[in-house]
């Protein structure tokens, strides 16, 4: 099962006894944070945990999977996340 941003809400509520309103307001604080700095381009880069970064895609030949018919897709700009190495030895239980 996902953790979701309810989920996250509540352990943030519990656990520094603040109220699922304020934790509320806190996860919305931080994601918006988040999104503006993506936006402008800039990474983001969190200590322990990762690094959101914005790559972009050159425009290339894609096909429509329903019809078969190619087509050209445009540029765009997407968003990568890369493991730190302290997060990925907690997951493989290192």
């Amino acid at each position: 099962m996902a953790c979701t941003k309810l989920t996250l809400i509540e352990k943030i509520s519990e656990k520094n006894n603040l109220s699922p309103s304020e934790a509320k307001a806190t996860i919305e604080t931080l994601l918006e944070i988040m999104k503006k700095t993506l936006e402008s381009g800039e990474d983001i880069m969190l200590s322990g945990f990762g690094k959101f970064q914005i790559n972009e895609k050159a425009p290339r030949k894609g096909r429509n999977p329903a019809t078969g018919k190619e087509m050209i897709l445009k540029k765009r700009r997407v968003v990568t996340f890369k493991c730190a190495g302290i997060l990925r030895d907690t997951i493989n239980g290192n």
